[in-house]
Formats: C-alpha cells, sequence, structure tokens
C-alpha cells in the first residue's frame, strides 16, 4: 500500500481539486506547517532527525486536526527513504506482513530504510502491532505511528519501548486563524478565487468553534463560503459576518470519547476540583461531561464515591445528598437531571474534607491482608446453643446498653491488634465532634478499667 493513498495531492491534479479544502491545505513543507513548534519548530530534535534522514521509530499523538498524518506527510516528502503509508482502519494483519516483506527486501537488496506510517494505530490490536516488532528490532523499518488515544494504553508496551512519543497540542486559536486566512488567500489550493470577503470577528468565531481542530475548520469555512458565494448577483461579492458563521453552525460538538483517555481526564479534573473546595471548576468540569453525552449515571457513582472518600464523616449529610442526585437523576431523567448533578457536585465541593474514612479503610484492609488472621474473640461471638456455651463463647461480654455509661471497658479487636487505631478524624466539620466523642469514650474505658482493677 503506497503513501499515495494517505496522501492525494500526490495524485492528479483533477482528483486534487474535487477534494475538501482541508486536504488541499496541508502543509507540504516544515516552512508551510503552523503550530507544533515545540515538536517540530527549527532545531528541535523531531525536525532535525527528518531533515537529516535519521528518524526513528515515533508515534505520534494527539487530538483530532492537529498535525498528525501531516507531519507524516512532511516526512515523505523530505525523507530519501522508502515510504509507505496505511491506515489501520482500512488494513489488516495479512497487509502488515506484505509491507514487512517488502521493507527487508528493500533493506537486504539495496540496502534502504522503510518508513511505514500507521495512521491510527490504535485501532490495531495486539496481534497486528506484534506483526512490526521483529522488523523494527531488526532496523528494517521505522515506524511512524499516529494515534488520537493515550499510547500507554493502546500500545503494546515492547513496541512503545522501541519508540519515542512526541505529543501534538491542540492547535490555539491564534494558529487556526492563520490556517484560515492562508486558506482565504491561496488562489490556487485554496478559496482564494471565491467572490466572498469574511470580516475578523466571523473569522474568529469559526476559530474558536474548530476547539483546536484545523481539519474542522476549514471545512466550516469551506462550507460557510459555498453558501455565501451564490447569494451575490454577478460581479459582486459576497460578505461574511459573525452572524451568517453562528447560522452555519450547528451544537457544538465537545470533544470527548466515553470509551476514551478524555473520559478519564474530566472525572479525575471533577474529583479534584471538588477535593480541593472550588465549585465554580466541580460545575463546569461536570457540565463538560454532561453536555458531551456521558451516562449521568457513571457521574452519579462517581459523587456517591467522593462524599465518601473525600468528604466522609466531615459532613455525613454528603452522602445522603450524593445517593439522593442519583436517584433523582434514576428518576427524572435527563436533561432535567443535570441539576440534581449539579446540586450534588456543588455540596460536595463545598463541604468539609476529610478522607480519614478512606485511609481507615486502607489500613484496616491492610492489616487484613498482611496480620494473621486471628479468631474473633470468645467474648465477641454469640452462643446460640448449649455446645457453644460449653465453649465459652460469649463469655465475657458486656451489653453497652446495660452499662451506665453507654461503653463497655472490653476490647474488640484481636489480641494482636489491641490498641491500633485505623480511623484517625480530622478536626474539620463534624469529625471535629466525632474526635471530642472517642475521647471521651476512652477516657469512661480508662476509668473503668482502673477501678475494677482496684
Amino acid at each position: 500500500m503506497e503513501s499515495g493513498e494517505l496522501f492525494p495531492e500526490r495524485e492528479d491534479a483533477g482528483r486534487r481539486a474535487r477534494a475538501p479544502l482541508a486536504e488541499r491545505m496541508r502543509p507540504r513543507t516544515f516552512e508551510e506547517f503552523i503550530g507544533q513548534q515545540e515538536v517540530i519548530g527549527p532545531g528541535r530534535p523531531l525536525r532535525t532527525a527528518i531533515e537529516r534522514d535519521e528518524l526513528q521509530s515515533i508515534i505520534l499523538w494527539g487530538p483530532p486536526g492537529t498535525g498528525k498524518t501531516t507531519l507524516a506527510r512532511v516526512i515523505a516528502e523530505v525523507t530519501r527513504a522508502h515510504f509507505i503509508a496505511f491506515s489501520a482502519v482500512l488494513s489488516g494483519i495479512r497487509e502488515i506482513k506484505d509491507v514487512m516483506a517488502e521493507a527487508q527486501r528493500m533493506r537486504r537488496s539495496l540496502g534502504r530504510r522503510t518508513i511505514v506510517f500507521v495512521d491510527e494505530i490504535h485501532r490495531f490490536n495486539k496481534a497486528q502491532q506484534d506483526a512490526f516488532l521483529p522488523r523494527v528490532e531488526a532496523g528494517d523499518i521505522v515506524l511512524v505511528g499516529a494515534t488520537t488515544e493515550n499510547p500507554s494504553f493502546e500500545v503494546n508496551a515492547a513496541l512503545l519501548s522501541r519508540s519515542q512519543v512526541f505529543v501534538l497540542a491542540p492547535l490555539g486559536e491564534g494558529d487556526i486563524l492563520q490556517i484560515l486566512e492562508r486558506a482565504l488567500a491561496d488562489r490556487e489550493r485554496g478559496l482564494g478565487h471565491e467572490p466572498v470577503d469574511i470580516e475578523r470577528d466571523a473569522l474568529e468565531a469559526i476559530a474558536r468553534f474548530a476547539n483546536g481542530d484545523a481539519r474542522v475548520a476549514l471545512n466550516l469555512l469551506e462550507s460557510t463560503v459555498s453558501a455565501a458565494a451564490g447569494k451575490p448577483g454577478p460581479n459582486q461579492r459576497a460578505r461574511v459576518d459573525r452572524p451568517f458563521v453562528q447560522q452555519s453552525i450547528a451544537r457544538r460538538a465537545l470533544l470527548y470519547d466515553k470509551a476514551g483517555e478524555e473520559h478519564y481526564n474530566l472525572i479525575s479534573a471533577l474529583h479534584k476540583s471538588m477535593r480541593n473546595s472550588d465549585p465554580d471548576a466541580a460545575v463546569y468540569w461536570l457540565a463538560r461531561m454532561l453536555e458531551a453525552g456521558e451516562d449521568p449515571l457513571y457521574v452519579a457513582r462517581r459523587l456517591v464515591r467522593f462524599a465518601s472518600e473525600d468528604v466522609g464523616n466531615a459532613d455525613p449529610q454528603a452522602l445522603a445528598v450524593a445517593v439522593a442526585a442519583k436517584d433523582a437523576v434514576h428518576f427524572i431523567g435527563m436533561p432535567e437531571g443535570n441539576t440534581a448533578l449539579a446540586q450534588a457536585a456543588i455540596y460536595l465541593a463545598t463541604a468539609p474534607k476529610s478522607n480519614a474514612i478512606y485511609t481507615a479503610y486502607q489500613q484496616a484492609a491492610g492489616a487484613a491482608h498482611q496480620d494473621v488472621a486471628e479468631p474473633v474473640p470468645l467474648h465477641l461471638r454469640n452462643a446460640p446453643t448449649g455446645l457453644m456455651k460449653e465453649l465459652d463463647y460469649g463469655k465475657g461480654y458486656r451489653y453497652a446498653h446495660e452499662e451506665k455509661t453507654g461503653v463497655a471497658p472490653m476490647e474488640c479487636l484481636p489480641p494482636a491488634l489491641r490498641g491500633r487505631h485505623f480511623y484517625h478524624p480530622t478536626e474539620r466539620g463534624f469529625e471535629k465532634e466525632i474526635t471530642r466523642r472517642l475521647d471521651g469514650w476512652e477516657a469512661i474505658k480508662k476509668k473503668m478499667r482502673e477501678e475494677e482493677e482496684k
């Protein structure tokens, strides 16, 4: 599969003219490349390696429209190596093996390296990715993989360890504006021949809508110009203002993938914003998730978890609020349930915080796994049968309600763990009252033991 299948600029002029604007305007050189200067700016290691034809295997990771395929196209133009490109969406294990065999023959017969560009490499399964490994290790191919997903999760560890990862960030609005202005001025590949003038604030609206994706921006520009070009009469130029652009913009499709990394990034941002008592950030990240189509019950489950993990007994009402929000969403559905979730998120963000419940359980679980699993002390066991009573089940148990103070001076942990404390309440919120109670009960037990020992 040759590189022309992914790079239509190598095909006939007629087909190029019919290609979408985003395809026609792809940069052909580093000088035309806008953005990503931290990665491919003059003097940067990746650019130097490409220009010297010394490229080693790399993974290009970034959201759509940030230049991954464009950078591969520049590599194809600059390098003297044999270049093959194919898409993980369209290719299978057989195509991979054919390409690997061709690369091996090329290296042995001509001494020429093969650069293999794999678009959407995360769509290949483990077996398909493993097929590249022998040829990468032998030096027959240089792998250039492009992915929108975190390579740590989506690329095999063996392949990842032999590749350098370069992160391509979403383009800034200034970068997008440059790309739009270049497309409007270019009479050969762009829209310079169209009888349309676009106001600056209209371009800014397009750049903002694109959300860092150059392809989205160019597609919207092309459709806007096409819609405006047919309106004026002969020899007249159409003028596009911001309201006209906004009519072309449907409801914004938010950057989100419920099965991908952005899912985890956003829920992490929500959780950490609530933990840091920032209700504004909390409700913003909540809205980002819900407006992008996240399962509201998933969000509710995370709020319930947060109520115990990060608020706990500093505000015992927090758990009740979170569970009530879950029930409200289940009862009335969406979008009406969004305010219940927002109420819970803001309540949790503004509640006093304590992770004492979380740490208590972690320490108790550690003790359960690591220490000897001692039998339950006899005085804590029930004795429903005569045999059990004869074996001293329940002997020495003191019923707290019968004690004048409401507590009994008996140990409830196994002998090896006596005196061990797992729960350490903070001085925040209601846990301050819990600390007072625990200290009081401990003082009562100590006094009762001393009196019994006299």
